[in-house]
């Protein structure tokens, strides 16, 4: 009878271990989850904002070529002195607003690619919060399986796991580079 009470009190002592882990390991991906998704929905914004510049370069050199083009088909087809006249206005237009286009690309280049950069460096935060939740979600089934195998090395191993899942959340809150390539790598 003595042996069934210490074997009972054991079970209790894992299941409150268990309890505990999953209470910890749950509160703390919730709370990740919650700042990836703006971490998300920042990362979409970046993006956006980078295709739009881009596109904008674009149509900024588009539109360089063609003044470039309408500029010098004035150029060709001014062949008397009158008409050289008449178009030199024209052209003295073209040439404003190919030097004001020439102006813009160089600014919205660094523009777009300074969007580009951010949504990378936020990628690197998303990275951390996926592996994060993916690591925390292992320990968390595995402390299940733990307290119905009634195994203290599951647990332990699920705390393992949960180590890592909160380390990797917290480079993700604090904003650190560290980031798991591997990992990212070979589910990406």
């Amino acid at each position: 009878m003595e042996i069934e009470v210490s074997a009972e009190a054991k079970d209790k002592r894992l299941n409150r271990w268990v309890a505990m882990t999953v209470v910890i390991l749950s509160v703390f991906m919730g709370l990740g989850n919650i700042k990836d998704g703006n971490i998300v929905q920042n990362m979409a914004q970046a993006k956006a904002d980078s295709v739009d510049h881009w596109a904008q370069y674009q149509a900024t050199k588009t539109k360089i070529h063609i003044n470039e083009t309408a500029r010098a088909e004035l150029v060709v087809l001014s062949t008397t002195p009158a008409a050289r006249e008449a178009a030199a206005s024209a052209i003295a237009g073209l040439d404003r607003d190919i030097a004001k286009y020439r102006a813009e690309v160089p600014v919205l280049a660094r523009q777009a690619q300074g969007f580009a950069d951010r949504y990378d460096a936020l990628n690197v935060h998303d990275d951390q919060f996926d592996a994060s939740e993916a690591l925390i979600a292992t320990a968390i089934s595995m402390a299940a399986v733990a307290a119905l195998a009634e195994s203290l090395w599951l647990l332990v191993a699920g705390w393992v796991f949960g180590s890592f899942g909160l380390f990797m959340g917290v480079c993700g809150f604090a904003g650190w580079a560290f980031h798991p390539d591997v990992l990212s790598n070979f589910l990406g």
